[in-house]
């Protein structure tokens, strides 16, 4: 690859990047300065990427995004995600909630390739393990704690992110699944409408959601894609590894959040975890 080339590319992966950062930043912006309810947030945001996706997906490969049967457990595993990371955000730092939004889950799509009978190689256990001990130093009780419901709405986030990356992981086709995904999370949104408070609605809010949705999610994931074609596996899953620390100097950045030691441990100990899972899950070939 020419020089050019690689700029470009390193230039479009930051960009990548940045934009998965983006959805913490962007959440806990609304969301902590009562711009919007956590309800109302997931329903703008899951209706914009939905649309967005729709018409670009649509437009390109002029074939029908509604979902479909086999869609099911990745749009409703996508709905609970957005749910979840929506909760989360009204109590939790962008950086603290990228950090455990992320062991999650890796770990969850560890334990998910066991059902399949996908043994994980020494370095993988010990790689999740500990990313575990990393995240349970992060929540371990103190005076700068993170709260514990919104903690563990973001480790069911996690969870279901996991989940709904496996659903869509061996498709031929990621981009017009993703854009499926979306309608139907889009659909079960309809759940949330009674829990809604209006009162909260403002434009900024309304407008930090879209953002989210059709921007930092929807393009974020078909340039990630994009991006796939032109990296390597390792640098793939290296490169992810700077997305919660983007978000914690972002949230120190533009937010005020506080840049703590429990952070700074934590993070460097579930950082420690998830290189060497990917490390090893490179070097053996498995997922």
């Amino acid at each position: 690859m020419k020089f050019e080339g690689r700029l470009a590319t390193g230039c479009l992966l930051a960009i990548t990047l940045s934009a998965f950062a983006g959805n913490s930043l962007l959440a806990r912006a609304a969301l902590a300065d009562g711009q919007i309810d956590w309800a109302g947030y997931t329903i703008v945001r899951l209706a914009a990427g939905a649309i967005v996706l729709s018409l670009l997906i649509g437009a390109q490969k002029r074939q029908s995004v509604l979902p479909q049967r086999r869609d099911l457990v990745g749009a409703l595993s996508l709905f609970v995600y957005a749910a979840a990371f929506s909760c989360a955000y009204i109590g939790l730092e962008a950086g603290i909630g990228a950090l455990i939004l992320f062991p999650a889950g890796q770990i969850t799509m560890q334990v998910i390739g066991l059902t399949r009978q996908i043994v994980p190689s020494k370095g993988q256990l010990a790689g999740a393990a500990i990313a575990l001990i990393g995240l349970v130093y992060l929540m371990f009780p103190g005076a700068t704690a993170p709260p514990l419901l919104s903690t563990v709405a973001m480790i069911c986030a996690g969870v279901a992110w996991g989940v709904s990356s496996w659903a869509g992981k061996t498709v031929a086709d990621p981009s017009r699944t993703t854009a499926r995904y979306f309608v139907g999370a889009s659909l079960l949104t309809l759940l949330l409408f009674p829990l809604v408070d209006w009162s909260m609605f403002t434009g900024t809010g309304v407008v930090m959601a879209v953002i989210s949705g059709g921007v930092t999610s929807a393009l974020g994931y078909v340039l990630w894609y994009n991006m796939l074609a032109r990296i390597s596996i390792t640098s793939a899953a290296v490169s992810q590894l700077s997305v919660p620390a983007i978000a914690a100097f972002g949230g120190v950045l533009l937010l005020g959040e506080i840049l703590t030691a429990r952070l700074m441990i934590g993070g460097l100990i579930i950082f420690a975890g998830i290189g060497l899972t990917s490390w090893a899950s490179i070097r053996t070939g498995s997922s």
